[in-house]
């Protein structure tokens, strides 16, 4: 799909896993306020109250919850959760304090970062890839911590558009970036599954900030290297 934002906001919509070697599991003393990490400390998955819910939830539909095909699904989807959600104890900022002087003036960008992350309104999957660049302003940082950045940030209850704009702040705010682009290309559950029940459909948000948003040249260049195929 070929990407024209040249006169998109900052957060648009075209129609309605990642994994890595070092685990996801590390602790962190950050919680989130709308999606971002703050300074008070937030309890870890409450599991036994995930497996509770789960059996009152198939109570609920008339199902059995004893029944042999069913014993152990709620303490498997307890642990689903606690994996999907792991983004909510740690603070994906954290992989771009490490930076490195380097005198290069043109853009970074590294395309087609996949990722699920879980639709806070029905809580259904959506399922995309990302796209993050920048133009560094006297130092870069490491090409797998904006991948890392992405995985993490997608571990949470969350709609798309503020997935994209938590990505592109992160990227202003410890970088210091002359210009941010992070373009988000996803297909979402609740759309393919139920309701309107349209599956293919794609979804497309953008965040283009500094010079990707003021300069009309630079936002042609960088979404001209996110549609190369």
């Amino acid at each position: 799909m070929t990407l024209d934002l040249m006169t998109a906001s900052e957060s648009i919509t075209d129609c309605d896993s990642y994994s890595f070697d070092e685990p996801l599991t590390e602790a962190s003393h950050a919680a989130e306020s709308s999606n971002r990490p703050t300074s008070n400390s937030r309890r870890p998955v409450d599991k036994s109250a995930i497996e509770a819910a789960v059996r009152v939830i198939l109570e609920a539909v008339g199902e059995n919850a004893a029944r042999d095909g069913l014993l152990d699904t709620p303490a498997r989807v307890a642990r689903m959760y606690e994996e999907m959600f792991s983004g909510l104890h740690l603070d994906p900022a954290r992989h771009l304090e490490t930076t490195f002087p380097e005198d290069y003036d043109e853009i970074v960008l590294v395309r087609d970062i996949p990722f699920t992350s879980m639709c806070e309104h029905h809580l259904l999957p959506f399922t995309g890839v990302a796209h993050v660049g920048y133009l560094p302003n006297g130092r870069v940082v490491g090409l797998s911590k904006l991948a890392r950045v992405v995985e993490e940030v997608a571990r949470r209850p969350q709609v798309q558009e503020r997935m994209t704009q938590t990505v592109a702040d992160m990227l202003e705010d410890k970088l210091g970036t002359k210009g941010a682009a992070v373009v988000i290309e996803s297909e979402h559950s609740c759309m393919a599954l139920r309701g309107v029940r349209k599956s293919g459909t794609l979804t497309v948000t953008s965040s283009l900030r500094g010079i990707f948003r003021t300069s009309p040249a630079s936002r042609a260049e960088i979404l001209s290297l996110i549609n190369r195929r």
